[in-house]
């Protein structure tokens, strides 16, 4: 726990030893939770027919049934070049959305393996709040496949983190199960410990544009002891949703500050707004 020579625990404040130790608790209960978890699923499968997530029949595979299966919309080109909104027709390569030209974030580039529809968020769902765990690997591929060419450039993948209050409640973070199958996947590391949220925050549901981006704002900073392995660094930020983009925006600034080469954004959905025409 020293941060530097001659640190002692005894230097900490009670604010960042209830943060640190806050933090081993969660990574300490998230491998005691997987484990119950997965004897407990294995134990139930012997006995009784997995369920599709979405429509409750049952089904064998990675959690959704042919048909809700077929109802996803998977993000292809033609899209915008930076915050990888799909278009409904081919403009030309390199060009961009009218949101992006309006207000370009922080982050470089985002990119999403499907649209925020009803089975999309079923899964999210399910991931995020049921202990459906087994749904991080199939959902995780679909990210590394849509994200191929940003993997191919990045040097780590840093999950947005959760409050340590919030991830006791969890049990885990969803973005950085996701993040573990991506790294699998593409050989690159994940850097867990790099962000973190300094403040716990609303839930972004429910909240305007404006709204999410006052509740976010200044909730995440880089651990003081991690900066100098940030310089430098082209950096991908995971996440499950994006929906305005105030969290990874916020995020991403971040890391900026710490001097990253660059951010882009990979996660699993992310809401799509009525189509508007490239500029």
């Amino acid at each position: 726990m020293s941060t530097g020579a001659g640190t002692t625990p005894s230097r900490f404040s009670a604010s960042a030893l209830k943060g640190r130790l806050g933090d081993a608790w969660v990574q300490s209960w998230s491998k005691t939770r997987a484990v119950w978890t997965a004897t407990a699923r294995a134990t139930l499968d012997i006995a009784l027919p997995t369920l599709c997530v979405s429509c409750r029949e049952p089904v064998t595979g990675d959690g959704l049934c042919a048909a809700c299966w077929s109802q996803l919309s998977f993000i292809a080109p033609p899209y915008c070049a930076r915050l990888g909104i799909p278009f409904v027709y081919d403009p030309g390569p390199g060009l961009l959305s009218m949101e992006a030209i309006a207000s370009p974030p922080a982050y470089q580039r985002a990119r999403a393996a499907v649209r925020y529809d009803d089975v999309a968020r079923t899964l999210v769902h399910a991931l995020k709040y049921q202990d459906r765990t087994d749904l991080a690997p199939t959902m995780g591929r679909w990210m590394a496949r849509a994200g191929n060419e940003l993997l191919k450039e990045a040097d780590a993948l840093i999950p947005v983190p959760l409050h340590w209050q919030r991830g006791w409640s969890r049990r885990y973070n969803q973005s950085g199960a996701l993040a573990r199958v991506i790294a699998a996947q593409a050989d690159i590391p994940v850097w867990g410990d790099v962000l973190q949220r300094t403040r716990q925050t609303r839930q972004q549901v429910g909240l305007s544009r404006a709204e999410r981006s006052r509740n976010v704002q200044g909730a995440f900073s880089v651990a003081a002891e991690k900066k100098s392995a940030i310089q430098g660094r082209r950096i991908i930020l995971i996440d499950d949703v994006l929906t305005s983009g105030a969290t990874v925006d916020t995020c991403a600034r971040a890391l900026l500050r710490a001097r990253a080469a660059s951010v882009d954004v990979l996660v699993f959905a992310r809401v799509v707004e009525p189509f508007k025409p490239p500029i």
